[in-house]
Protein backbone atom coordinates (compact mmCIF):
# COMPACT_ATOMS: atom_id res chain seq x y z
CA UNK A 1 0.00 0.00 0.00
CA UNK A 2 1.45 3.50 -1.27
CA UNK A 3 0.76 7.08 0.51
CA UNK A 4 1.18 10.30 -0.38
CA UNK A 5 2.85 12.27 2.17
CA UNK A 6 1.75 16.03 2.97
CA UNK A 7 6.06 16.79 1.73
CA UNK A 8 4.93 15.04 -2.01
CA UNK A 9 7.09 11.90 -1.07
CA UNK A 10 5.55 8.23 -1.30
CA UNK A 11 5.07 6.13 1.96
CA UNK A 12 4.76 2.68 1.33
CA UNK A 13 2.92 0.35 3.99
CA UNK A 14 3.47 -3.58 3.95
CA UNK A 15 3.30 -6.18 6.02
CA UNK A 16 6.08 -8.84 7.22
CA UNK A 17 5.76 -12.69 6.07
CA UNK A 18 7.46 -13.77 9.43
CA UNK A 19 3.98 -14.45 10.12
CA UNK A 20 3.85 -17.48 8.18
CA UNK A 21 7.74 -18.41 8.25
CA UNK A 22 9.08 -20.49 5.56
CA UNK A 23 12.69 -22.10 5.21
CA UNK A 24 12.88 -22.43 1.29
CA UNK A 25 11.84 -20.84 -1.92
CA UNK A 26 8.77 -23.25 -2.46
CA UNK A 27 7.63 -22.21 1.01
CA UNK A 28 7.89 -18.48 -0.15
CA UNK A 29 5.86 -19.40 -2.97
CA UNK A 30 3.06 -20.70 -0.89
CA UNK A 31 3.31 -17.87 1.24
CA UNK A 32 2.34 -15.71 -1.97
CA UNK A 33 -0.29 -17.97 -2.89
CA UNK A 34 -1.99 -18.98 0.38
CA UNK A 35 -1.53 -16.07 2.56
CA UNK A 36 -0.31 -12.67 0.73
CA UNK A 37 -2.72 -12.58 -2.27
CA UNK A 38 -5.59 -13.56 0.20
CA UNK A 39 -5.00 -10.77 2.32
CA UNK A 40 -4.46 -8.04 -0.98
CA UNK A 41 -8.07 -9.12 -1.81
CA UNK A 42 -9.80 -8.65 1.17
CA UNK A 43 -8.59 -5.47 1.34
CA UNK A 44 -9.38 -4.76 -1.98
CA UNK A 45 -6.34 -3.75 -3.27
CA UNK A 46 -4.70 -4.06 -6.77
CA UNK A 47 -1.50 -4.42 -4.76
CA UNK A 48 -0.32 -5.02 -1.77
CA UNK A 49 3.73 -4.20 0.14
CA UNK A 50 4.89 -7.44 1.75
CA UNK A 51 8.26 -7.29 3.85
CA UNK A 52 9.54 -10.41 2.99
CA UNK A 53 11.58 -12.66 5.49
CA UNK A 54 13.58 -15.04 2.96
CA UNK A 55 15.46 -17.50 5.63
CA UNK A 56 19.07 -18.94 4.94
CA UNK A 57 18.63 -21.42 2.43
CA UNK A 58 15.62 -19.39 0.45
CA UNK A 59 17.83 -16.55 0.05
CA UNK A 60 20.88 -18.77 -1.20
CA UNK A 61 18.92 -20.49 -3.58
CA UNK A 62 18.04 -16.84 -4.82
CA UNK A 63 21.16 -16.20 -4.85
CA UNK A 64 22.48 -18.79 -6.79
CA UNK A 65 19.96 -19.22 -9.56
CA UNK A 66 18.87 -16.77 -11.78
CA UNK A 67 16.05 -18.77 -12.62
CA UNK A 68 14.58 -19.08 -9.01
CA UNK A 69 14.80 -15.31 -8.70
CA UNK A 70 12.84 -14.76 -11.58
CA UNK A 71 10.28 -17.21 -10.70
CA UNK A 72 10.13 -15.31 -7.37
CA UNK A 73 9.96 -11.99 -9.31
CA UNK A 74 6.94 -13.54 -11.76
CA UNK A 75 5.06 -14.76 -8.59
CA UNK A 76 5.38 -11.59 -6.91
CA UNK A 77 3.41 -9.69 -10.30
CA UNK A 78 1.08 -12.33 -10.96
CA UNK A 79 -0.14 -11.86 -7.48
CA UNK A 80 0.33 -8.25 -7.42
CA UNK A 81 2.28 -8.12 -4.77
CA UNK A 82 5.48 -5.73 -4.01
CA UNK A 83 8.54 -5.68 -2.23
CA UNK A 84 10.93 -2.50 -1.09
CA UNK A 85 11.60 -3.85 2.67
CA UNK A 86 13.46 -7.11 3.84
CA UNK A 87 13.04 -8.66 7.33
CA UNK A 88 16.86 -9.70 8.07
CA UNK A 89 16.81 -10.27 11.59
CA UNK A 90 15.79 -13.91 11.90
CA UNK A 91 18.68 -16.60 10.13
CA UNK A 92 16.29 -19.45 9.70
CA UNK A 93 14.26 -21.48 12.38
CA UNK A 94 11.72 -19.05 12.95
CA UNK A 95 8.72 -21.44 12.74
CA UNK A 96 10.68 -23.60 15.24
CA UNK A 97 9.05 -25.00 17.68
CA UNK A 98 11.30 -23.23 20.21
CA UNK A 99 12.97 -20.03 19.25
CA UNK A 100 13.74 -17.82 22.09
CA UNK A 101 17.38 -17.17 22.42
CA UNK A 102 18.25 -18.89 18.77
CA UNK A 103 17.06 -15.54 17.03
CA UNK A 104 19.42 -13.60 17.78
CA UNK A 105 22.28 -16.11 15.70
CA UNK A 106 24.47 -15.62 13.72
CA UNK A 107 25.22 -12.21 15.43
CA UNK A 108 26.84 -9.01 14.22
CA UNK A 109 30.59 -10.41 15.09
CA UNK A 110 30.07 -13.41 12.57
CA UNK A 111 30.99 -13.26 9.72
CA UNK A 112 27.32 -15.42 8.49
CA UNK A 113 25.48 -12.24 9.68
CA UNK A 114 27.46 -10.28 7.37
CA UNK A 115 27.03 -12.57 4.18
CA UNK A 116 23.55 -13.14 4.69
CA UNK A 117 22.61 -9.56 5.44
CA UNK A 118 24.56 -8.64 2.04
CA UNK A 119 22.84 -11.14 -0.24
CA UNK A 120 19.75 -9.74 0.84
CA UNK A 121 20.65 -6.70 0.29
CA UNK A 122 21.59 -7.90 -3.88
CA UNK A 123 18.04 -9.74 -3.80
CA UNK A 124 16.45 -6.64 -2.98
CA UNK A 125 17.72 -4.54 -5.78
CA UNK A 126 16.31 -7.22 -8.18
CA UNK A 127 12.91 -7.44 -6.67
CA UNK A 128 11.85 -3.61 -5.84
CA UNK A 129 9.31 -2.56 -8.01
CA UNK A 130 10.33 -0.72 -11.32
CA UNK A 131 9.43 2.64 -9.84
CA UNK A 132 11.12 2.30 -6.59
CA UNK A 133 15.00 3.32 -6.74
CA UNK A 134 14.81 2.81 -2.47
CA UNK A 135 14.74 -0.79 -0.18
CA UNK A 136 15.30 -1.64 3.27
CA UNK A 137 16.15 -4.26 5.68
CA UNK A 138 15.86 -4.80 9.37
CA UNK A 139 18.44 -6.22 10.87
CA UNK A 140 19.89 -8.08 14.26
CA UNK A 141 20.73 -4.85 16.94
CA UNK A 142 24.01 -6.16 16.69
CA UNK A 143 23.75 -9.51 19.08
CA UNK A 144 21.82 -10.33 22.72
CA UNK A 145 23.72 -9.12 25.12
CA UNK A 146 25.47 -11.76 27.09
CA UNK A 147 27.26 -12.80 24.09
CA UNK A 148 29.34 -9.98 22.78
CA UNK A 149 32.27 -8.38 24.27
CA UNK A 150 34.64 -5.69 23.30
CA UNK A 151 36.37 -7.41 20.76
CA UNK A 152 33.11 -8.77 19.72
CA UNK A 153 32.35 -5.01 18.82
CA UNK A 154 35.35 -4.17 17.39
CA UNK A 155 34.27 -7.58 14.76
CA UNK A 156 30.86 -5.75 14.10
CA UNK A 157 31.83 -2.39 13.55
CA UNK A 158 34.30 -3.75 10.85
CA UNK A 159 31.83 -5.57 9.38
CA UNK A 160 28.72 -2.61 9.32
CA UNK A 161 31.07 -0.47 7.77
CA UNK A 162 32.04 -3.40 5.27
CA UNK A 163 28.35 -3.37 4.43
CA UNK A 164 27.64 0.01 3.96
CA UNK A 165 30.90 0.02 1.00
CA UNK A 166 29.43 -2.97 -0.69
CA UNK A 167 25.53 -0.91 -0.80
CA UNK A 168 27.62 2.39 -1.94
CA UNK A 169 28.99 0.46 -4.97
CA UNK A 170 26.00 -1.65 -5.32
CA UNK A 171 24.53 1.18 -6.23
CA UNK A 172 26.61 2.75 -8.57
CA UNK A 173 26.10 -0.46 -10.69
CA UNK A 174 22.11 -0.78 -10.12
CA UNK A 175 21.13 2.41 -9.37
CA UNK A 176 19.16 0.87 -6.27
CA UNK A 177 20.10 2.15 -2.84
CA UNK A 178 19.73 0.11 -0.03
CA UNK A 179 19.87 0.97 3.23
CA UNK A 180 20.08 -1.41 6.55
CA UNK A 181 18.44 -0.12 9.83
CA UNK A 182 19.31 -2.05 13.21
CA UNK A 183 16.19 -3.13 15.29
CA UNK A 184 16.78 -2.41 19.24
CA UNK A 185 15.34 -4.91 21.46
CA UNK A 186 15.08 -5.35 25.05
CA UNK A 187 17.94 -7.32 26.34
CA UNK A 188 20.01 -6.89 23.07
CA UNK A 189 22.98 -4.65 22.97
CA UNK A 190 21.14 -2.44 21.46
CA UNK A 191 18.06 -2.40 23.41
CA UNK A 192 16.76 1.37 22.70
CA UNK A 193 17.06 3.77 20.35
CA UNK A 194 19.80 5.46 22.68
CA UNK A 195 21.95 2.09 22.99
CA UNK A 196 21.94 2.54 18.93
CA UNK A 197 23.33 6.18 19.03
CA UNK A 198 27.09 4.98 19.97
CA UNK A 199 27.59 2.29 17.85
CA UNK A 200 26.14 4.00 14.25
CA UNK A 201 28.12 6.93 15.11
CA UNK A 202 31.16 4.83 15.15
CA UNK A 203 30.25 3.33 11.68
CA UNK A 204 29.30 6.63 10.75
CA UNK A 205 27.61 5.84 7.34
CA UNK A 206 24.43 7.08 6.32
CA UNK A 207 23.57 3.44 4.92
CA UNK A 208 23.17 2.22 8.25
CA UNK A 209 20.62 3.79 10.29
CA UNK A 210 18.00 2.29 12.84
CA UNK A 211 14.62 0.50 12.17
CA UNK A 212 12.52 1.50 14.99
CA UNK A 213 9.85 -1.41 16.28
CA UNK A 214 7.43 0.31 18.25
CA UNK A 215 6.57 -2.52 20.45
CA UNK A 216 9.67 -2.77 21.32
CA UNK A 217 10.10 0.78 21.73
CA UNK A 218 7.03 0.88 23.97
CA UNK A 219 7.85 -1.99 25.80
CA UNK A 220 11.27 -0.50 26.96
CA UNK A 221 8.60 2.71 27.96
CA UNK A 222 10.65 5.32 25.41
CA UNK A 223 8.79 8.59 24.90
CA UNK A 224 9.01 8.92 20.59
CA UNK A 225 9.34 12.08 20.65
CA UNK A 226 12.56 11.96 22.61
CA UNK A 227 13.66 9.22 21.37
CA UNK A 228 13.34 9.61 17.22
CA UNK A 229 14.89 13.61 18.69
CA UNK A 230 17.69 12.17 19.12
CA UNK A 231 18.59 10.09 16.42
CA UNK A 232 17.54 13.47 14.72
CA UNK A 233 20.22 15.46 16.77
CA UNK A 234 22.94 12.51 15.93
CA UNK A 235 22.39 12.60 12.13
CA UNK A 236 21.04 8.68 12.47
CA UNK A 237 18.61 7.83 9.58
CA UNK A 238 15.25 5.96 10.85
CA UNK A 239 15.30 3.70 8.05
CA UNK A 240 11.87 1.75 8.70
CA UNK A 241 9.51 1.49 11.25
CA UNK A 242 7.53 -1.88 12.04
CA UNK A 243 4.34 -0.92 13.59
CA UNK A 244 3.54 -3.41 16.58
CA UNK A 245 1.77 -3.28 19.87
CA UNK A 246 2.98 -4.75 23.35
CA UNK A 247 1.04 -6.38 26.32
CA UNK A 248 0.34 -3.94 28.74
CA UNK A 249 -0.56 -4.77 32.78
CA UNK A 250 -1.64 -1.74 34.43
CA UNK A 251 -1.88 -3.54 37.90
CA UNK A 252 0.49 -6.28 37.82
CA UNK A 253 -0.24 -6.56 41.34
CA UNK A 254 -3.81 -7.75 40.90
CA UNK A 255 -4.09 -11.98 41.05
CA UNK A 256 -6.60 -11.03 37.50
CA UNK A 257 -3.86 -9.38 35.78
CA UNK A 258 -1.34 -11.77 36.63
CA UNK A 259 -3.34 -15.06 35.35
CA UNK A 260 -4.40 -13.43 32.37
CA UNK A 261 -0.76 -12.40 31.91
CA UNK A 262 -0.08 -16.10 32.38
CA UNK A 263 -2.01 -17.34 29.29
CA UNK A 264 0.73 -15.37 27.39
CA UNK A 265 4.02 -17.71 28.88
CA UNK A 266 4.47 -19.70 25.76
CA UNK A 267 7.17 -22.12 25.13
CA UNK A 268 8.07 -20.38 21.43
CA UNK A 269 9.59 -16.85 21.64
CA UNK A 270 10.90 -14.60 24.38
CA UNK A 271 8.50 -12.17 25.67
CA UNK A 272 10.98 -9.90 27.46
CA UNK A 273 9.19 -8.09 30.77
CA UNK A 274 9.83 -4.41 31.64
CA UNK A 275 8.42 -1.90 34.76
CA UNK A 276 9.58 1.30 34.74
CA UNK A 277 10.84 2.45 38.62
CA UNK A 278 11.61 5.21 40.32
CA UNK A 279 15.51 4.34 39.98
CA UNK A 280 15.02 3.47 36.12
CA UNK A 281 13.90 0.60 33.92
CA UNK A 282 13.87 -3.42 35.35
CA UNK A 283 13.39 -6.27 33.36
CA UNK A 284 13.54 -10.06 32.82
CA UNK A 285 13.96 -12.41 29.82
CA UNK A 286 10.86 -13.72 29.90
CA UNK A 287 7.07 -12.89 30.89
CA UNK A 288 7.79 -15.95 33.22
CA UNK A 289 10.35 -14.70 35.09
CA UNK A 290 8.29 -11.62 35.79
CA UNK A 291 5.44 -13.70 37.05
CA UNK A 292 7.59 -15.75 39.80
CA UNK A 293 7.48 -14.51 43.12
CA UNK A 294 10.12 -11.55 43.39
CA UNK A 295 10.54 -11.50 39.38
CA UNK A 296 9.54 -7.68 38.80
CA UNK A 297 8.12 -5.15 41.71
CA UNK A 298 4.29 -5.21 40.94
CA UNK A 299 3.82 -1.20 42.25
CA UNK A 300 4.13 -0.23 38.86
CA UNK A 301 2.57 -1.04 35.27
CA UNK A 302 4.68 -3.81 33.24
CA UNK A 303 5.34 -3.92 29.52
CA UNK A 304 5.63 -7.20 27.56
CA UNK A 305 7.21 -7.74 24.46
CA UNK A 306 4.50 -9.71 22.77
CA UNK A 307 3.32 -8.27 19.42
CA UNK A 308 -0.32 -8.17 19.90
CA UNK A 309 -2.59 -7.78 16.89
CA UNK A 310 -2.81 -4.19 15.95
CA UNK A 311 -7.06 -4.11 15.77
CA UNK A 312 -7.33 -6.03 18.76
CA UNK A 313 -10.02 -4.98 21.80
CA UNK A 314 -8.30 -4.74 25.31
CA UNK A 315 -10.77 -7.10 27.70
CA UNK A 316 -9.83 -7.53 31.44
CA UNK A 317 -7.14 -6.01 33.01
CA UNK A 318 -4.63 -6.34 30.16
CA UNK A 319 -4.31 -3.82 27.36
CA UNK A 320 -1.89 -2.84 24.75
CA UNK A 321 0.45 -0.26 23.48
CA UNK A 322 -1.17 0.78 20.33
CA UNK A 323 -1.58 4.60 21.92
CA UNK A 324 2.18 4.45 21.29
CA UNK A 325 1.97 2.83 18.41
CA UNK A 326 -0.42 6.26 17.41
CA UNK A 327 2.08 8.12 19.17
CA UNK A 328 5.00 6.95 17.08
CA UNK A 329 3.29 7.11 13.75
CA UNK A 330 2.59 10.79 14.58
CA UNK A 331 6.56 11.59 14.72
CA UNK A 332 7.07 9.74 12.06
CA UNK A 333 5.39 10.66 9.24
CA UNK A 334 2.60 13.28 10.84
CA UNK A 335 4.88 16.37 10.52
CA UNK A 336 5.90 18.46 7.95
CA UNK A 337 8.39 15.88 6.12
CA UNK A 338 8.43 11.99 6.50
CA UNK A 339 11.70 10.79 9.01
CA UNK A 340 10.72 7.51 7.18
CA UNK A 341 9.42 5.63 4.05
CA UNK A 342 8.81 2.19 4.82
CA UNK A 343 6.19 0.99 7.43
CA UNK A 344 5.78 -2.73 8.20
CA UNK A 345 2.85 -4.34 10.18
CA UNK A 346 4.74 -7.20 11.88
CA UNK A 347 2.62 -9.34 14.23
CA UNK A 348 4.29 -12.18 13.65
CA UNK A 349 2.13 -14.23 17.35
CA UNK A 350 -0.42 -14.77 15.51
CA UNK A 351 0.03 -18.90 16.57
CA UNK A 352 1.58 -17.45 19.52
CA UNK A 353 -1.68 -16.08 21.11
CA UNK A 354 -3.72 -17.57 23.71
CA UNK A 355 -5.88 -20.38 22.29
CA UNK A 356 -9.34 -18.84 22.35
CA UNK A 357 -7.77 -15.83 20.19
CA UNK A 358 -5.45 -17.46 17.44
CA UNK A 359 -7.63 -17.67 14.31
CA UNK A 360 -8.34 -20.83 12.94
CA UNK A 361 -7.02 -21.60 9.62
CA UNK A 362 -5.74 -19.56 6.79
CA UNK A 363 -9.15 -17.58 6.03
CA UNK A 364 -9.11 -16.22 10.07
CA UNK A 365 -5.38 -14.90 9.31
CA UNK A 366 -5.68 -13.50 6.45
CA UNK A 367 -9.03 -11.43 7.82
CA UNK A 368 -6.53 -10.24 11.15
CA UNK A 369 -3.83 -9.35 8.86
CA UNK A 370 -6.58 -7.16 6.90
CA UNK A 371 -7.68 -5.53 9.91
CA UNK A 372 -4.35 -4.94 11.05
CA UNK A 373 -3.83 -2.78 7.58
CA UNK A 374 -7.04 -1.48 7.77
CA UNK A 375 -6.25 0.07 11.33
CA UNK A 376 -2.44 1.32 9.98
CA UNK A 377 -4.18 3.01 6.99
CA UNK A 378 -6.64 4.59 8.89
CA UNK A 379 -4.17 5.81 11.34
CA UNK A 380 -2.07 7.46 8.62
CA UNK A 381 -4.90 9.15 6.50
CA UNK A 382 -5.98 10.34 10.20
CA UNK A 383 -2.57 12.38 9.80
CA UNK A 384 -2.76 13.54 6.12
CA UNK A 385 -1.43 10.96 4.44
CA UNK A 386 -3.30 10.53 1.26
CA UNK A 387 -3.81 6.69 0.40
CA UNK A 388 -2.62 5.77 -3.48
CA UNK A 389 -4.13 3.56 -5.85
Amino acid sequence: MRFRHPDGTTVHLAYCTNVHPAETLDGVLAQLRDHCEPVRLRLGRDRLGIGLWLAKDAAHTLINDPSALRTLRAELKHRRLEVVTLNGFPYEGFGSGEVKYRVYKPDWADPERLQYTADLARLLTELLPDDVAEGSISTLPLAWRTSFDHSSAVVAKRALSSLAEFLDTMERFTGRSIRIGLEPEPGCIVETTADAIGPLSEVGHDRIGVCVDTCHLATSFEIPATAFGALQAADIRIVKAQLSAALHVEEPHLPEARRALAAFDEPRFLHQTRVRTETGIRGVDDVGEALRLGGLPVNAPWRTHFHMPLHAVSTGPLTSTRPALRDCLAHLVGGPVARTHHLEVETYTWQALPPELRPRGRAQLADGIAAELALARDLLTDLGLKELP
